[in-house]
């Protein structure tokens, strides 16, 4: 086998749960793909894929940029799937600064102790909104 269908590949590499979210996300431009020095295009879920190929993949998890080392039209295990490509370091670096910008955003926690806010919480909360 030469060449898979890119929705195939993409849930056999367990990028997407479902073949049929990998099929919406080539439908909506997730999915973009390069050969060599040819720049960034659309893939649609019926392309086939090659191994060598780069795919750049936007997704729940982030946006990937991976290399196609091997083909499967199977779902396997996710110890198969990793074998299927390999993420590029400026793909990893970049995942990793998300991460660590999403960690330095303060987080507001509720000054309440439990459950619904008192009379008094509630007038604070009018005379913050302006009312």
């Amino acid at each position: 086998m030469d060449s898979v269908r890119a929705d195939k590949w993409l849930w056999a590499a367990r990028f997407f749960k479902t073949r049929a979210l990998a099929s919406k996300a080539c439908d909506l431009g997730r999915i973009d793909w390069r050969k060599g020095e040819i720049a960034w295009q659309p893939v649609k879920a019926s392309r086939d894929v090659h191994a060598g190929e780069m795919l750049k993949i936007r997704n729940a998890g982030g946006e990937f940029v991976i290399e196609v080392l091997a083909l499967s039209e199977v779902r396997g295990s996710a110890s198969v799937a990793q074998t299927l490509y390999r993420e590029t370091d400026e793909s990893k670096a970049a995942r990793a600064a998300v991460v660590e910008a999403k960690k330095a955003i303060p987080i507001y926690e509720s000054t309440w102790e439990a459950g619904r806010p008192t009379k008094r919480d509630r007038r604070v909360i009018d005379k913050f909104r302006g009312r």
